[in-house]
């Protein structure tokens, strides 16, 4: 029985952990594609290094183009990262007609529209389920398993080592420096922490969710993006006492209209939201659907064998349509014309927190600003503090308002004299 052959670029965590299961999963892998499967060369930096698994040297290589022209391989493995010049091998493997599975979430949310209409073109599949929340079977989900249904939101926690500090400094009481050195430590932040904390990562994967989801070709830049560098305990003990907790979300939606936004911020979710008791390193995406409703997938969004897994699920997929002669069918291209939302067409409720002066008739000028702007408050809580300075905390929670009425009220309480200042805004949900 003649085996499928793939080529695997890179032997990091995550290759080393498709090695793993390929072998060791070898008769129900078998069983499901009806051939063997089998890893014919592995893309690595130094052939001399000493690896996590036993491995043969003669299936190691240093020379990328070895695995690419190598005609006897069908499948390409892209596990390796970044984008140049990964970009390069993964089309120079489609024009040679190769099948290609990768968890880059870098690549597919700058390049993915290039090297779908690369495989379309030459009839070949490009799997990517691993690029979004680890081992959760998310984007096959999205493809398939709503492919009768429309989908008016995408709601998700899509990076661990953010939901780690949030979770650290609401459990614990800690501050966001100090969780990020552990987090560091722990190997769940990098050196550079920028693409985590600054939101980054996850404006990738909302972006492909919101394409897949929405059949439109969203772009990283259509993503509004806000970090959790300035979220303190501070924010963290109102919002708990309010009923929520803090989370770094991204948000897609969809109105009749098809018109769209997507964001990825901070944002207070209710205590009762299923979002809100993921913690740690895990992910969540809840879907909603205009048949279906609300529906939540939960599972580690890392790690070496739950990512590879899910590049593994891939490989299988990818092998099965190699053996019924329909590759290049699996997914649909984005059909439908990006309209984006501008800022006077989201709306959501707003949390608010001021520094203001403590006496008579303050409460009023600010509810006077609010009112200028067509923004209704929901709640007012001013909470007891022993401040001897004349000045007060106040919290304010808006009903569903426009972004740019929002907007406009927070900049011109900035300016109003009896705001020594506004401390925190954020998006409410749930």
């Amino acid at each position: 029985m003649k085996p499928i052959r793939a080529g695997l670029l890179g032997l990091g965590t995550v290759g080393t952990g498709v090695v793993r299961i390929v072998e060791g999963h070898q008769e129900d892998l078998q069983r499901q594609v009806g051939s063997p499967i089998e890893i014919r060369k592995i893309l690595v930096k130094d052939k001399t290094k000493a690896r996590e698994i036993p491995v043969d040297p003669a299936k190691l290589t240093e020379d990328p183009w070895e695995i690419i022209h190598d005609p006897d391989i069908d499948i390409l493995i892209e596990v390796m990262g970044g984008v140049e010049p990964t970009k390069e091998y993964l089309l120079a493997a489609l024009e040679s007609g190769k099948q290609v599975v990768t968890a880059n979430k870098d690549l597919m949310a700058l390049y993915g529209q290039e090297i779908m209409a690369k495989a379309r073109e030459k009839g070949c599949d490009v799997f990517f389920e691993a690029s979004v929340a680890g081992g959760i079977p998310i984007i096959r989900t999205l493809i398939e398993s709503f492919s009768s249904d429309r989908i008016t939101k995408i709601t998700g926690i899509v990076n661990g080592t953010t939901n780690y500090i949030l979770t650290k400094m609401s459990q614990e009481g800690a501050a966001y420096e100090a969780v990020l050195k552990e987090a560091q430590a722990l190997g769940y932040a990098e050196a550079d922490p920028t693409s985590d904390v600054d939101g980054l990562d996850a404006a990738r994967k909302m972006a492909i969710l919101a394409t897949l989801g929405f059949r439109t070709p969203v772009a990283l830049e259509d993503v509004d993006v806000r970090g959790i560098r300035s979220v303190t305990q501070e924010d963290i003990r109102f919002a708990k006492q309010l009923g929520y907790e803090l989370k770094l979300l991204g948000i897609a939606e969809r109105d009749e209209n098809d018109l769209i936004s997507v964001s990825v911020q901070p944002t207070m979710i209710r205590k009762s939201h299923p979002l809100a008791s993921v913690s740690g390193v895990f992910n969540a995406v809840c879907v909603y659907g205009e048949a279906v409703g609300e529906t939540m997938f939960y599972g580690p969004g890392a790690g070496q064998l739950p990512t590879a897994t899910s590049v593994v699920a891939d490989l299988v997929a990818a092998a099965k349509n190699m053996k019924l002669g329909v590759s290049g069918k699996w997914a649909v291209a984005p059909y439908r014309e990006k309209k984006l939302k501008t800022d006077e067409q989201i709306a959501s409720k707003f949390f608010l927190l001021l520094h203001v002066e403590d006496r008579a008739g303050v409460l009023a000028q600010i509810a006077r600003v609010f009112a200028d702007f067509g923004v209704s408050i929901e709640s007012v809580m001013q909470p007891s503090s022993g401040d001897s300075s004349g000045c007060a905390d106040l919290i304010i929670i808006t009903h569903h308002a426009a972004k740019a009425a929002f907007g406009a009220v927070a900049g011109r309480l900035e300016s109003l004299e009896v705001v020594r200042k506004v401390k925190s805004v954020y998006r409410v949900e749930g």
